[in-house]
């Protein structure tokens, strides 16, 4: 099998440099714009060396093999991350931690996982400690609408983040229409298949990392890639979580303003890629669910979000009845638990009129899914992140 090398995307380089000089983050503009200029490149050609040494150091990840991964695709706040969580349980699953995604080769991994070893064994965690510590103020501010850590399973879209072509850095960027991490189904095919095979291979050496198993992602920026996914992964399955838009779409704008505020973007420019999101999200909901209607051979399980919070273990059940998962003893007690624990609750709602959307163009861009799941006429229940 012809490995993949690192792939690093200069056209997005170029652009978001173009973007730093003409519109400028608030505090230390000219330091941000030299550190990008030359430290993205340089940490990208640190990985790039180490990614290409993987092979040579680890000769058993010739024989690691992507067979029927898993993906867990749908609008933001859909009940995705939930979703992921629970089946991240099951331990026939492969998946990556928030801190290994930002290091892609399977040397830097193996080194991280040493070192914390390490840490435990001789100064009693210490290290890990002040990481936590970390991760407390950093994640503080947003924990309450989306929990994250450095040592939790996360969105592995984030293997791009130092090739320039993941939606990280539109948290940094607030570009939306500029930059395009989303729309890969309609990439040119080179760049389009450099970037999956370069995927492809990160999720290998997950895989290898973790000695085996199926790998298990969940990304909504993903919606804009399940064709490109097929062509990668002919064997993927699906999980599409539907949660009604009138929640998700505002929850999505909320959480990303939230960040661009707190690092001092400027407000009209906030206000614009707020509205480019907003149309996005359309295509977030239908493009997935149009791809697999194009795919029946690609096995996919659509899940009501409802269902999904008041009847967890019925449902995850469901899916692994529609994907021919094992359910497995692990796996089938912490679905069980987490039907006896009613799910998880939040008291965020979300409002349509602070971004100034209108319900009646959202109803009529998704009419049938609003009549099929009636979204108009049904409450929704706990709310899951």
């Amino acid at each position: 099998m012809h490995a993949a090398p690192f792939y690093f995307d200069w056209a997005n380089y170029r652009t978001m440099l173009r973007l730093l000089r003409r519109d400028p983050p608030a505090s230390r503009p000219w330091l941000r714009y030299v550190a990008f200029l030359v430290g993205v490149p340089a940490v990208a050609a640190m990985h790039a060396v180490c990614f290409a040494l993987d092979p040579i150091l680890f000769p058993s990840l010739r024989r690691t093999r992507v067979t029927a991964p898993v993906f867990c695709i749908g609008h933001a706040r859909s009940g995705t991350t939930y979703l992921h969580r629970l089946m991240a349980a099951d331990p026939q699953f492969s998946y990556a931690l928030m801190y290994e995604l930002f290091f892609p080769s399977l040397l830097q991994k193996r080194l991280l996982r040493l070192l914390f070893r390490l840490d435990t064994a001789v100064f009693g965690g210490r290290l890990r400690r002040r990481l936590d510590a970390a991760e407390e103020q950093r994640f503080a501010p947003t924990d309450d609408m989306h929990k994250t850590g450095f040592f939790v399973p996360e969105e592995d879209d984030f293997f791009l983040t130092w090739s320039l072509c993941s939606g990280f850095w539109i948290v940094m960027f607030p570009f939306m229409g500029e930059l395009d991490f989303y729309h890969v189904d309609q990439w040119p095919d080179r760049k389009r298949r450099r970037a999956m095979g370069f995927y492809s291979e990160c999720v290998r050496r997950q895989i290898a990392l973790n000695r085996g198993g199926t790998h298990l992602s969940k990304n909504p920026t993903f919606c804009g890639r399940v064709e490109a996914l097929i062509e990668t992964f002919p064997d993927a399955r699906f999980i599409v979580p539907l949660r009604n838009p009138n929640e998700t779409i505002p929850s999505l704008l909320k959480l990303l303003k939230n960040e661009w505020d707190l690092r001092g973007r400027d407000e009209q420019l906030i206000a614009k890629s707020l509205r480019v999101l907003a149309d996005q999200s359309f295509d977030a909901y239908l493009r997935p669910l149009d791809v697999l209607a194009e795919h029946p051979e690609v096995r996919s399980v659509v899940v009501d979000y409802r269902e999904l919070v008041a009847h967890p273990e019925a449902t995850m059940r469901r899916i692994y009845r529609a994907l021919e998962l094992d359910l497995g003893p692990v796996a089938a007690k912490a679905f069980e638990a987490a039907g006896a624990g009613g799910g998880h609750e939040t008291a965020h709602r979300y409002s349509l009129e602070e971004f100034g959307l209108d319900p009646q163009e959202i109803h009529t861009s998704l009419a049938e899914l609003f009549e099929q799941y009636r979204w108009d006429t049904e409450g929704e229940g706990a709310h899951v992140h």
